[in-house]
């Protein structure tokens, strides 16, 4: 497929009033179309069905540099799947995105995408923990967004649980950072661990809760049992 005919098939479901809300609510400056996520999924679904990997990497790579909202959004889900052989292009494309981000949801979609890719290859780590030293506010974030499937194992085996440290002293290492979505990260990664392995995630917030903004913190022991 090219580009210009699926950049054809989400305008073609352009909502102009909706778009103008998700501009306000992203505060963003790039073009929004006002295509809502489900018909996204549906048509991103049909190009992966359509396309080997060689073919979507095209695709996604020519969508995310339109620059347009939706079109960004529908690349990353391009590329959102499992089960991804040969993956090495996919993975170095969705690296390459991250210094683009400017925003939760294009990073988010972005994220889920490599999260795939990470679980395959998990010493693609190395990449990851190089983000967490970045000046870039959304690279750093997206060293926990990425890592999140981390936090789900309810009998992790060593090497995950080796991860899970791993990650967690890279959030050690955001506690002091106050910018709001760092902090939000910080929470999400602990909560949802929490929910699996609640003493590490306790732990974590008896070195650290203190300091981290209160809403995060509070955010973090959501699942969390109470003295």
């Amino acid at each position: 497929m090219k580009p210009e005919a699926a950049l054809e098939a989400i305008q073609a479901h352009a909502d102009p009033e909706r778009a103008l809300g998700a501009k306000a609510y992203h505060k963003s400056n790039r073009v929004h179309l006002g295509v809502a996520n489900p018909i996204l999924n549906d048509l991103a679904k049909t190009w992966r069905q359509n396309l080997d990997v060689s073919a979507r990497v095209t695709l996604a790579r020519a969508l995310w540099d339109s620059d347009i909202f939706e079109a960004r959004l529908a690349a990353a889900k391009l590329l959102t799947q499992a089960r991804m052989r040969p993956d090495v292009e996919v993975w170095e494309l969705i690296t390459s995105w991250v210094p683009d981000f400017d925003s939760w949801a294009i990073a988010d979609h972005a994220c889920i995408a490599g999260q795939k890719r990470l679980i395959t290859d998990s010493p693609r780590l190395e990449t990851v923990e190089a983000w967490t030293r970045s000046e870039h506010m959304w690279t750093r974030r997206a060293a926990l967004v990425i890592t999140l499937p981390w936090t789900k194992q309810n009998f992790p085996k060593p090497e995950e649980e080796a991860v899970r440290e791993r990650v967690l002293g890279w959030a050690a290492t955001y506690v002091d950072d106050r910018q709001w979505f760092i902090q939000k990260a910080i929470a999400w990664w602990v909560r949802d661990l929490s929910k699996h392995d609640a003493d590490r995630a306790q732990a974590f917030l008896k070195t650290y809760g203190a300091a981290m903004k209160p809403f995060a913190a509070k955010e973090a022991a959501k699942y969390l049992s109470k003295p």
